[in-house]
């Protein structure tokens, strides 16, 4: 019974000290200990005071956080960095835990007003989100994230930015207004930091951008600490903004609201001119462009035209993708797109190998501005890939448009496309546990397409050559720019016939909308002709051959379908296997849609899953149609077939 008692107690002492709250903004919040400059400006917390030459801020949740013995938890916040001028020194802002809101002689001007130029051993702990340099301190760069351990030099510290599901990083400016949302979890048991951010918009990553663990941070915990925010600046405005914020020492922070925030953005630089220096500048603006316009006025208007296209960025742009590549950048990374970096060419454009600052390898994809699809292209690519996230698709960096030029930038694939190493390359022939495994890889990217996010893609030119291969030989969907979004339950809607002749679906010819149905269909080819090691049209074969997907079905309907089969790796395969994708590929190829499985279906039929019905009479029935149109005459009855 006692011990009963002391659980009890045990379980109401953890409770009365745990601390979990969430703030989706601070509008009429009032349990905050505000210090210094730090103030609520509307919804949102402003730590400096922009009037003040110097000026810090603190704000820390009133309730210590019990650590020792050394607990865990996690908490996630968005914040705002915007200078008043590009160009001037960064600040940036610290997420603290300290076991006082006043850490003594800290220099409330600089060093985020937590620290000075000596370190010491003191219980305080900083997650900086640094936007300055400082050499003397071996700061990395201008842009990072770091661990302090009490000490204005960090103990760790990494460029600022994200990783996406394949791993490639992301770099991210902190000093731009956008607003970022970061993720920061301590495991006590193990002394580890683990920090993530990422822009709004992006889930978080599953790969922190920063990882620090070492059992020295003991020494900087008390019993109990304050946790929250601290920033600082001197003589120049920088506006760190905290927007929400989550913290839970019980478990995962609960996820924030992050719709209706606001966002800043740059003022205009007249505002900080004097009424004279306007005057004067517009006057002198006014004299330089009559001089210009009574010799140059023809060409002159010619080249403005021409600078406002280059220039502009329209709401668009910056809708779909946050990073937005300079023309230099891309012609460095190129090497001014040399020929010898060329990877491919032809209606859509080319596409160049480059190779970015931070030696990143990436694909340049240059539209052709004169092209049938053209900007329309670049807008549905820009539109899909930047911000679908799945390990098999190939994940679109970013893009630049100069004039007419548009440019997207992509993950390298090494390994180029499917298509080249079942057909093109004979002395690297690719096996059948690898295509099949390459199969696999791109039905769960339709799969995801169609079914896994908050609107349906529809691909409309899924073939093998658009099917891309990394350093890995794993298969990822490439290639969006025919791609169509709409909502689930929408019915589409379109005029243009798009796709690649031997993969279109048979309706299109009368329905021009396309559907995941058609979709399916030009899937179900690729598994075709990577099981048969055929084209989808082969002129130099017999008559009956020509077209693989009326050969493949008459081999069915005799009762020997794996003769279609590719002659080249006989003895890889298990005929029950390979018996079961060329009928998964005509049941995607059959000429009803609404008869088509969807992707879901083929992933688990791919991956042995269970179905309601076994495999084998699944498959039969969608080939024939469910038995009620006969359209491929007698066939004897298909087996049961097991997992795959």
């Amino acid at each position: 019974m006692a011990k009963l008692r002391f659980m009890i107690l045990l379980l109401l002492f953890s409770s009365v000290f745990s601390v979990d709250f969430l703030f989706n903004s601070f509008t009429n919040v009032k349990n905050l200990t505000l210090i210094n400059d730090a103030h609520i400006d509307g919804s949102v917390i402003r730590m400096t005071n922009d009037s003040n030459q110097y000026s810090y801020g603190r704000v820390f949740y009133p309730t210590k956080l019990p650590m020792k013995p050394i607990s865990s938890f996690s908490t996630t916040f968005i914040f705002s960095i915007l200078p008043q001028i590009p160009t001037s020194p960064g600040f940036g802002l610290a997420f603290l835990l300290c076991n006082t809101t006043s850490p003594p002689d800290a220099l409330a001007s600089q060093y985020f007003g937590l620290f000075n130029n000596f370190p010491s051993v003191f219980p305080l702990i900083a997650v900086e989100f640094d936007t300055g340099q400082n050499p003397e301190f071996n700061d990395i760069d201008d842009n990072h994230i770091g661990i302090d351990l009490n000490n204005i030099e960090s103990i760790n510290a990494t460029p600022a930015g994200y990783y996406n599901s394949s791993a490639a990083f992301f770099p991210l400016r902190m000093r731009t207004g956008q607003n970022i949302r970061a993720w920061i979890d301590f495991d006590g048991e193990n002394f580890e930091f683990n920090v993530t951010i990422a822009p709004i918009g992006i889930s978080r990553p599953s790969i922190p951008t920063l990882s620090y663990k070492n059992p020295i941070i003991a020494n900087y915990i008390s019993s109990d600490m304050y946790f929250g925010f601290s920033a600082s600046k001197t003589n120049w405005i920088e506006a760190q903004r905290v927007l929400a914020w989550s913290f839970s020492d019980s478990g995962p922070a609960r996820d924030l609201n992050t719709t209706n925030l606001p966002v800043f953005q740059p003022e205009s630089s007249s505002s900080s001119f004097s009424g004279g220096a306007i005057a004067g500048i517009v006057v002198g603006c006014v004299v330089f462009v009559l001089i210009c316009a009574s010799v140059f006025y023809l060409w002159g208007r010619h080249i403005k035209g021409k600078e406002e296209e280059e220039d502009e960025i329209e709401d668009w742009e910056l809708e779909y993708w946050p990073h937005r590549f300079s023309y230099e950048e891309l012609s460095a990374a190129t090497g001014e797109f040399r020929r010898d970096n060329l990877l491919g060419s032809g209606g859509f454009g080319r596409v160049y190998r480059g190779i970015l600052l931070n030696k990143t390898q990436v694909a340049v994809k240059c539209v052709n501005h004169d092209s049938k699809q053209g900007l329309r292209e670049f807008m549905a690519e820009i539109s899909s890939m930047g911000r679908l996230q799945h390990k098999n698709l190939v994940q679109m960096r970013g893009w630049c448009r100069k004039g007419n030029e548009l440019m997207l930038v992509y993950d390298y694939m090494p390994n180029g496309s499917l298509n080249k190493w079942v057909f093109d390359n004979p002395e690297k022939l690719l096996g059948w546990e690898q295509r099949r495994r390459i199969l696999v890889d791109v039905a769960e990217g339709l799969n995801y397409l169609h079914h896994g996010w908050d609107q349906v893609v529809i691909h409309r030119d899924v073939k093998s050559s658009n099917i891309l291969l990394d350093a890995e030989m794993r298969g990822r969907l490439g290639d969006f720019g025919l791609a169509k979004l709409y909502q689930h339950g929408e019915v589409p809607n379109t005029t243009r016939v798009v796709g690649t002749l031997g993969y279109l679906a048979p309706e299109l010819a009368t329905v021009t909308a396309p559907t995941s149905a058609s979709d399916v269909y030009s899937f179900g080819v690729v598994l075709l002709e990577v099981a048969c090691g055929r084209r989808p049209i082969e002129t130099s074969v017999a008559e009956e051959e020509v077209v693989l997907i009326d050969w493949v079905r008459d081999l069915y309907a005799k009762g020997c379908a794996t003769e279609a089969a590719d002659a080249r790796i006989q003895g890889e395969f298990d005929l029950r296997d390979m018996e079961m994708v060329l009928k998964l590929g005509l049941a995607c190829c059959h000429p009803d849609p609404q008869r088509r499985p969807t992707m879901k279906e083929v992933v688990a039929l791919l991956l042995g899953e269970d179905l309601p019905e076994a495999p084998g009479k699944v498959l039969s029935d969608l080939v024939r149609g469910g038995g009620d149109d006969g359209e491929l005459g007698e066939e004897a009855p298909l087996q049961s077939l097991p997992p795959v």
